[in-house]
């Protein structure tokens, strides 16, 4: 009996500790999210690489991304992709074709800069993960394991600097092995940003082939 109880003690002080361990880690994911909405605009330059050994994968590519409310700018991998808050335009000069789509908020994959900021706010259990000193910077890490067992995804490490509270990287790993890594190489936030940014101009791209599928 005594024996018993013992194991059942530290089987409660685990669930606790389990249990405080979850608080910290959403506590901290909150923190990002009021930073991240607290500013006017955000400007991001990325680096983004996909391995996959079985596969033979090695995918290593930059880009940028600007958000400022509901509105985006996306550039990666040669094409340009634009959300002015109610549609998207997906600019491929390759092809010189542009698909002009409406936002559908009940389609899972359409991306919005909420959806961006905020993907980690529901769907996953959270755990407190391991803090790195990345060239002096303190990274603290948080996993977060995806609570549908349909989801693709095993696991997602999401790095975020403690001092500023912003999102350094984000390592998602899925369950066919494919690892993808998203590191921020420079964050920005409040910059001057013309009215038109945000706005797709038809007549810039007079020899393409316009998609509308709406």
């Amino acid at each position: 009996m005594r024996t018993f109880l013992s194991l059942l003690t530290l089987l409660l002080f685990g669930l606790t500790l389990q249990a405080q361990d979850s608080k910290k880690a959403k506590d901290l994911l909150n923190e990002v999210s009021a930073k991240a909405n607290s500013y006017d605009n955000i400007v991001i330059d990325f680096r983004f690489t996909l391995q996959n050994p079985k596969q033979n994968q090695n995918q290593d590519s930059k880009g940028n991304l600007t958000l400022k409310g509901n509105q985006f700018v996306l550039n990666f991998m040669g094409v340009t992709r634009i959300f002015d808050g109610k549609k998207n335009y997906t600019i491929i000069p390759e092809d010189e074709e542009v698909t002009i789509s409406k936002y559908n908020e009940n389609d899972e994959n359409s991306i919005t800069p909420s959806k961006m900021l905020t993907f980690f706010n529901s769907g996953y259990k959270y755990s407190w993960d391991i803090l790195q000193n990345i060239r002096g910077r303190k990274i603290q890490y948080i996993k977060l394991t995806p609570l549908s067992t349909k989801d693709k995804t095993k696991e997602i490490l999401l790095g975020i600097d403690t001092q500023t509270k912003h999102i350094y990287n984000k390592i998602e790993v899925a369950k066919d092995g494919t690892k993808t890594t998203l590191t921020v190489n420079s964050f920005k936030t409040n910059q001057p940003i013309s009215k038109n940014h945000f706005t797709f101009t038809e007549s810039k791209y007079p020899n393409y082939y316009i998609n509308k599928l709406d």
